[in-house]
């Protein structure tokens, strides 16, 4: 069972994710104005990679096991590659309410999937906190949408991201019982730059051509968003079930709301904010805990609750 200090970390490491995603939405919107959904996708993970590649240097860490390699491939292909691509080219097509909203799936499948393929629990209050969250991300979605205007292939991109996202983390729980974090984030990131080389030309092109703040965003993309909260994000998983993890990341469209209206002006309505309030409600309801729980808890239970 993870001490208190480990499970406080963790708790720590899940904030951290949560909020880097969500201001990853900000300046994927703004960097998305110079650059394709491809290039945007190599840049920010070969700036991942970069930085991780670094800190793994630092750290003297080496190549993850044999063990994990599997998971850390599946993971980079669906995770680090298609999912940044699709979700990219999604929000292109689609008003940011409607991305969120269709996004906003993968918890559901994660929790789905880790039943399925790896033994994880659904106790009733994940399920209830669940549910709480969803009609939040919808009640958030249905306030940003732009009154109709969707396009079809949008929808179905972002619906693919849903699913890649899924399909990444339930590939990368089991690669976390074999490597560190650090090791698989890294090892993920490179899979996922690598599957993204078909647009090393796009990115040469609109570089040169972008405007700094474009090129800036992409850069904070790859550092903040994927080196730092990724590898934050694994640490977290690797103490906790994926379906809690996954439960988690519904606090991020209440924050995209705060963030939209600091940094892009964009006051939110009455509804808007009653559904961010649901989104942490139901984050609130899925961490919480019987209070005779505690004791008979599973050590894999023992995570970022704290």
């Amino acid at each position: 069972m993870n001490s208190p200090r480990t499970s406080v970390l963790a708790a720590g490491a899940a904030v951290v994710t949560v909020a880097a995603w969500a201001s990853a939405f900000v300046s994927i919107r703004s960097a998305g104005e110079a650059y394709s959904p491809g290039a945007l996708a190599l840049g920010r993970l070969l700036t991942g990679a970069v930085a991780l590649g670094i800190l793994c240097l630092v750290r003297r860490e080496g190549w993850p096991p044999r063990a994990a390699r599997p998971g850390i491939a599946a993971s980079g292909v669906l995770w680090f590659g298609f999912y940044m691509v699709a979700l990219n080219w999604g929000e292109q097509e689609v008003d940011a309410g409607t991305a969120a909203l269709v996004v906003n799936i993968g918890p559901l499948l994660i929790a789905l999937l880790g039943a399925r393929f790896l033994g994880d629990r659904l106790p009733p209050r994940l399920l209830a906190g669940m549910a709480v969250s969803f009609a939040g991300a919808v009640t958030v979605g249905l306030s940003m949408s732009g009154g109709g205007g969707s396009s079809l292939l949008g929808v179905a991109l972002c619906l693919l991201a849903a699913v890649a996202y899924a399909g990444g983390v339930v590939a990368q729980k089991p690669a976390l019982g074999h490597a560190s974090a650090l090791q698989v984030t890294t090892s993920g990131c490179l899979v996922g730059a690598v599957m993204c080389l078909p647009f090393a030309g796009q990115l040469a092109h609109e570089a040169a051509d972008a405007p700094l703040s474009a090129t800036l965003n992409m850069v904070y993309l790859g550092v903040v968003p994927t080196a730092l909260a990724f590898t934050t994000w694994a640490y977290a998983l690797a103490r906790t079930t994926a379906g809690r993890m996954g439960a988690t990341t519904y606090a991020v469209p209440a924050l995209v709301v705060l963030m939209s209206w600091l940094a892009l002006g964009e006051v939110p309505g009455p509804l808007t904010l009653a559904g961010g309030a649901l989104c942490l409600a139901g984050v609130a309801v899925s961490r919480s805990r019987p209070p005779r729980a505690t004791a008979e808890r599973q050590p894999e239970e023992a995570d970022v609750s704290a």
